[in-house]
């Protein structure tokens, strides 16, 4: 057949391809050569193609001699998918064992397939014989695929939403491919659900972040406002309640978002665990229960799964890789002792300690990391502590700004860390407060700029008016 010509209404063209040893019909997505060009309709052009093509070449190819039965699906096969179930492709393909399979079925098949995004290739092959017909679909998985992100559905436990939301498009995987709709066939699936529990909201989606490459998609019902009544937690030990009752009050009244919730999981109620050495402590995704709708307004409680896990005691410590500091000056800073619980909370700071030790000497480029090796069956944990000194920065430009010149020389001449000097990271700290004696109080910032080149550190101090 040949060569279809460049259409200038689209990127991308199919074509077809038959054999003269049995009716084969081989459907392949190619990618245009024109890449400027606007692109429009996929289901318009890929039907107008598709129907030129296999219009020609079935009238010319058809099975003779065939009764009804050959024209029934007997068997589907699908190859070249890495990321889908074959079952998941065949409900996405509206393909069915036993129906009856025509040219009309298999412009759909492509259409369906084409329209999610999921694919950059579909290829098919219809075997006929007497018994019925054999499919055999090949297609290629899209590249890139990003998290699909729901900020208050609130009506739905999360594993609840994503069997219904599956089930309706079958393709949605927790994942969607960045091209195609199947970001929009997900936002007409979850209106379908909200409609069908008379919730009166509407489901919007958007892109993240909104310049540049998609990163997530989230999904948030909007014309409600949904606020957050009590938290409570479940599986929390009666010791730990407490403080996890605490970092929540402020939340009473608060809008619920799911990202806000489990941000907060992260930053406020796992170090609640950590600080008490339960290592593998787990703070699950948070689950709504609808307490009261009246109008736009949709009051909910919230409540977080906790699962702590064992409490670790520390079986070890090892420094490596201390050469311009003494061993033994570095333990003094870790507060870590060897059959006593793992306080994970307090060894970060104690490590962030060490950093800052090393910069009060020069080696700010200083890398110190942390490996902690646990033995679930005892449970004791031995941690083993990295440090890349690097090089020794001296002292480079010192800029001050915001004051007049009579207060700036003198600031200046103030600063006794001069260039070549070794860099104290530690000393522009010391210097604001000894700049406040005699300025008064001011609004300071210091920035410290590290040239790795010269391996020196220029310092800008400002001072502005306090408001």
């Amino acid at each position: 057949m040949k060569p279809a010509e460049p259409i200038n209404s689209c990127r991308r063209f199919f074509a077809a391809r038959y054999t003269n040893r049995k009716a084969a019909i081989e459907v392949r997505f190619l990618q245009m050569i024109a890449r400027k060009l606007p692109i429009v309709s996929f289901s318009c052009v890929l039907v107008s193609l598709l129907s030129i093509a296999l219009h020609a070449q079935m009238r010319q190819h058809s099975p003779k001699d065939l009764p009804p039965a050959a024209y029934k699906l007997v068997s589907i096969k699908v190859t070249g998918t890495k990321r889908y179930k074959p079952e998941d492709v065949i409900r996405a393909a509206g393909l069915q064992i036993g129906q009856v399979v025509h040219k009309a079925d298999l412009e759909e098949v492509v259409r369906l397939l084409g329209e999610s995004g999921a694919f950059t290739d579909i290829l098919y092959n219809l075997d006929y014989d007497a018994n019925g017909t054999k499919l055999q679909l090949t297609v290629r998985d899209s590249k890139k695929f990003v998290p699909v992100n729901f900020d208050n559905l609130v009506w739905f436990s999360s594993q609840e939403l994503f069997n219904k939301l599956h089930a309706s498009v079958p393709l949605f995987d927790g994942e969607a491919p960045v091209t195609g709709q199947m970001v929009n066939q997900i936002s007409d699936a979850l209106q379908a659900l909200l409609d069908e529990k008379k919730v009166a909201g509407q489901a919007d989606s958007r892109r993240v972040p909104d310049d540049g490459p998609t990163e997530a998609v989230r999904f948030t019902v909007t014309g409600l406002h949904i606020t957050i009544r009590n938290i409570e937690f479940s599986g929390a030990d009666p010791a730990e309640l407490p403080l996890l009752v605490a970092t929540v009050k402020q939340l009473q009244g608060v809008e619920y978002l799911l990202p806000t919730l489990r941000a907060l999981a992260d930053k406020n109620f796992l170090p609640v665990y950590r600080e008490r050495s339960y290592l593998r402590a787990t703070i699950g995704d948070p689950q709504a229960q609808v307490v009261s709708t009246e109008d736009e307004h949709v009051l909910v409680d919230v409540t977080f799964p906790v699962h702590p896990g064992k409490q670790y005691k520390v079986s070890g410590l090892e420094i490596v890789g201390c050469k311009a500091v003494p061993e033994d000056t570095l333990r003094s800073l870790i507060h870590l002792k060897v059959n006593e619980p793992a306080n994970a909370v307090q060894l970060e700071k104690d490590l962030e300690a060490v950093k800052q030790f090393y910069g009060t000497r020069g080696y700010v480029a200083a890398n110190v990391r942390m490996e902690s090796r646990p033995d679930d069956s005892r449970p004791i944990v031995h941690y083993l502590v990295r440090i890349s000194e690097g090089n020794v920065y001296r002292m480079g430009e010192l800029k001050i700004h915001g004051l007049d010149s009579k207060t700036t020389a003198r600031l200046e001449n103030d600063w006794t860390l001069r260039p070549g000097d070794v860099y104290d990271s530690s000393y522009p700290g010391r210097f604001v407060e000894h700049a406040y004696k005699e300025i008064g109080d001011w609004k300071t910032s210091v920035h410290e700029s590290v040239d790795e080149t010269d391996r020196t550190v220029d310092v800008a101090v400002r001072f502005d008016p306090t408001p």
